[in-house]
């Protein structure tokens, strides 16, 4: 799924590869990935689609290669409000209710124009949960309590480890929708999924891990 190329790419690899004692996990690799596009990240258990994913997010260093974001090097600081991550753990605190989260977050780091609490909890389906505790949701629940957290924040590029998993049929839609409009708003998207994913607007890039 793609737009018009851009002169600089939102996200991009140079030669990235992550060694654990001394032997690759994946890589090298090179993707550039432009506003407007999303990419799938396809591999088999062990080829090191989390990894990348944590190497990408600067929560772990790469062996070798680099990482560039909006053309310039990767640094915490560079990717602090202009990625967000969404992984296993959902980076949620349980004592605190859907709401208060996203205004922790909201206050780290900014509001997309035209959102607020309200509204994004109600895209996500949460609409009579916002002030419950996140330990008291369901499965399902917390994954959208994190999902609102994407449509709230003004970064242009997703990092979506697994996005799918906990959902019914109805939050795997849900997924697929707000890839689509971050998409159609210029952001850029790499996504890992054991499962079969399918866009309205197209069929995404594949970008497969060897283990």
């Amino acid at each position: 799924m793609t737009t018009a190329p851009h002169a600089t790419a939102l996200l991009e690899a140079r030669a990235l590869c992550f060694l654990r004692q001394d032997e690759p996990v994946f890589g090298p690799i090179d993707f550039a990935l432009q506003g407007g596009e999303i990419a799938l990240v396809e591999g088999d258990n062990g080829s090191g689609k989390t990894t990348l994913m944590r190497v990408l997010t600067g929560m772990l260093r790469p062996g070798e290669g680099e990482v560039l974001l909006d053309g310039a090097p990767f640094s915490l600081d560079t990717v602090a409000g202009a990625v967000v991550f969404l992984g296993h753990h959902l980076g949620l605190k349980v004592d605190l209710t859907p709401r208060e989260n996203l205004r922790l977050a909201a206050g780290l780091y900014g509001l997309r124009r035209g959102m607020d609490e309200n509204a994004v909890l109600r895209e996500v389906g949460l609409a009579g949960y916002e002030d419950e505790p996140v330990r008291q949701l369901s499965a399902g629940q917390k994954k959208r309590a994190a999902l609102a957290r994407l449509l709230l924040l003004p970064a242009r590029v997703w990092l979506l480890d697994e996005p799918y998993a906990n959902l019914d049929r109805d939050g795997i839609a849900l997924v697929n929708r707000l890839l689509e409009q971050h998409a159609a708003r210029g952001g850029a998207a790499l996504v890992t999924s054991h499962g079969a994913v399918r866009f309205a607007g197209g069929e995404p890039r594949r970008i497969r891990l060897h283990a």
